[in-house]
């Protein structure tokens, strides 16, 4: 004789409710690449926040009763749909501080099915907007789920759960009135890392001070702030470059790195991972810094000790502050050094817009020279983690077992336990998986308690 599991003494211990929030983050301005990109906020570029898709419906158990219809027959309604939390790039969107005021989104459930063959409403998909260049991680397991780059890109990160099946669908010619249905398939929760990687054609990088917002300043319309000290840039800023009546460049001004910044000193992850989505790069050297060769040689080493590709990537390398009398007597000097070293070097003064366009033409060119840069797709389908037929069985006490599994746990949240009919399905399922078998092998005992996610049941011979 079969062994079944065949009394649940209780339902879920953690009741959970869904609730429907709407999340549509909105940039600071409308503008596409706004003139100050962070001036008046904070600038958030890395987030942890918590999604649910939507439970979905339970099916009915329901019977016809009409007059003069006798034994009108099964007629009970599926559930409706949960709905699916995706996230969608919207190209107005340039930060994700919008996520600092609200960190968890939750998709609609789908509706029970009723009568009549009625079938419940299905939950509405949640879509929650990001900017340009977001990447999605699992929080918890580190996995890449997304890197989306392009407007109207999407990826489905929790899919709702399937409509349970009403008691219609269960008629056979053995059983005419069947008392069993589903409940709605259970929902899916992820906690997620957002990263934001600004998305820019020419990004400008250096030593702190040595004149990258002010040459940001002096070829875009933006308005970082400027000062003479070191680290007055403490977040990136982008702008908007005119090279003639119809091209325009993208340029992101990357807050001065330091010794140390691959390792992780000062903010050096936080902003080396911005010059990754840059595609060639305007490297500024102080031309008052004591050796600016060494200068020039220690951030390619940051740059390559971060990630071997931004070492690769093309740079336009400016020797800045020209005019100012201790590099003018030095300039020779300067010059000669680069030189022996086969590295091109332009000279320029941001401050006083000497050769500053002469600069921007240069890495336009540069930038022309690339091939078409590919895109990498989004991940756009959901793809089950793990097998839903593998189970696992543990002894937990003496009496006590817990069988985890993806597929066994979602049956027994979708399972009717007060109709006889569910119960019986729910025995069926556990022999097919093989589940009873594994039990009955690891010495389960008349009497037993086995416990499948929040259900907790008694073990019968």
């Amino acid at each position: 004789m079969p062994s079944w599991l065949v009394h649940a003494i209780s339902h879920s211990r953690w009741p959970c409710t869904t609730q429907s929030v709407t999340a549509t983050p909105r940039a600071p301005n409308g503008g596409l690449y706004p003139p100050a990109m962070y001036n008046g906020g904070m600038f958030i570029d890395q987030v942890n926040i918590h999604v649910k898709s939507g439970k979905g419906g339970d099916g009915m158990v329901h019977f016809r009763r009409e007059k003069f219809v006798p034994l009108g027959g099964p007629d009970g309604g599926d559930g409706g749909r949960g709905g699916n939390v995706i996230f969608e790039v919207k190209a107005t969107l340039n930060t994700l501080s919008a996520f600092r005021q609200n960190e968890k989104f939750a998709a609609d459930p789908g509706k029970n099915g009723g009568g009549s063959e009625k079938t419940g409403r299905g939950g509405k998909d949640l879509i929650i907007y990001i900017p340009p260049g977001t990447v999605i991680y699992d929080a918890e397991t580190g996995a890449l789920l997304g890197d989306l780059t392009t407007a109207g890109q999407q990826l489905l990160v929790c899919k709702g759960g399937r409509g349970g099946l009403g008691n219609q669908h269960y008629v056979t010619s053995r059983n005419q009135a069947p008392r069993m249905a589903e409940r709605g398939e259970p929902h899916e929760e992820k906690k997620l890392r957002l990263e934001l990687k600004l998305i820019a054609d020419i990004g400008i990088i250096g030593l702190p001070n040595a004149g990258k917002s002010t040459l940001l300043a002096a070829l875009t319309n933006a308005k970082p702030k400027i000062g003479d000290y070191p680290f007055t840039t403490l977040e990136p800023n982008l702008g908007v470059a005119n090279i003639d009546a119809d091209t325009t460049v993208v340029m992101a001004d990357i807050p001065g790195l330091i010794e140390g910044a691959a390792e992780g000193a000062g903010l050096g992850h936080d902003f080396l991972r911005h010059i990754q989505r840059t595609r060639v790069l305007i490297h500024m050297v102080d031309g008052l810094g004591e050796d600016p060769l060494a200068d020039f040689s220690q951030i390619n080493s940051e740059l390559a000790l971060f990630d071997p590709n931004l070492a690769k990537k093309p740079q336009i390398v400016v020797l800045n502050k020209i005019d100012q009398p201790d590099v003018q007597e030095r300039l020779k000097t300067i010059k000669a050094s680069f030189k022996k070293k086969k590295i091109e070097l332009f000279t320029a003064s941001a401050m006083a817009r000497t050769n500053t366009r002469d600069i921007l033409i240069a890495a336009h060119r540069k930038l022309a020279d690339l091939p078409a840069e590919e895109l990498e797709e989004a991940l756009p389908v959901y793809k089950p983690p793990v097998d839903p037929n593998q189970f696992e069985v543990q002894q937990e006490e003496s009496n006590k077992w817990r069988v985890t599994g993806v597929g066994i746990e979602r049956s027994a949240k979708m399972t009717y336990w007060e109709h006889d009919g569910s119960l019986r399905r729910f025995q069926k399922l556990m022999e097919r998986l093989g589940v009873d078998k594994a039990l009955h092998e690891a010495g389960v005992q008349e009497g037993d308690t086995v416990y499948i996610g929040d259900f907790e049941l008694e073990w019968k011979e």
